[in-house]
């Protein structure tokens, strides 16, 4: 059995109309890719746990998470193995929220999962209204299979940098790969410039 389970199969072509990242393609499914197996959370134990470069730590625990302000967006989403997903619809907590009260001069975040995953970002990706640490989806509670309880959403950026079932995000100085990007996929990740893998 492989590392990635694709839980899809075929490959629809996009409708004209409808202006994709290149080499992408339209899907109506929502299809399920996993670096491992899903963990299953229990809530009473579950934290978000952001670590600034100074060693500081600001956490919420599910109950204290759920009471900050949410917000419902609706963005289009796209994973590196070519699926688009348009008008997804969300709710979450903005990452602005989550950093207001965080003394920091890092230039990067490393977000990690339950289980194990990591992935890297630029600290300016996670603000100003662009990711959020979404909670329900379509109306409904988030299912392990796609990250929940919480999961990371950058929708900007390809979507293996949106983290499923998110622990925590470390701030740093420096840039620091994750699972992928230590195998050899692009440090930044952006759909609309192809950037799949180190090099492109």
């Amino acid at each position: 059995m492989g590392i990635v389970s694709p839980g899809f199969q075929g490959r629809p072509r996009s409708p004209a109309a409808v202006t994709l990242p290149p080499g992408q393609y339209l899907t109506e499914d929502f299809p399920v890719l996993s670096a491992g197996p899903t963990p299953r959370i229990d809530l009473t134990g579950w934290e978000f746990v952001i670590s600034a470069e100074n060693g500081r730590q600001q956490r919420w625990s599910w109950s204290e998470f759920l009471d900050l302000p949410a917000e419902d967006v609706t963005v289009d989403i796209h994973c590196v193995t070519k699926w688009s997903k348009l008008g997804t619809h969300w709710r979450g907590v903005s990452l602005d929220t989550l950093l207001a009260d965080v003394d920091t001069t890092a230039d990067y975040a490393l977000a990690h999962s339950y289980g194990g995953y990591t992935t890297n970002l630029p600290l300016a990706d996670l603000l100003d209204g662009q990711a959020w640490i979404a909670h329900r989806y379509d109306g409904a509670d988030l299912a392990p299979e796609h990250g929940g309880p919480a999961r990371l959403l950058v929708p900007h950026l390809y979507f293996w940098k949106s983290a499923k079932w998110v622990h925590g995000i470390r701030l740093l100085p420096d840039d620091e790969p994750g699972f992928w990007e230590t195998a050899g996929y692009h440090d930044y990740g952006d759909p609309w410039r192809e950037q799949r893998y180190q090099g492109d």
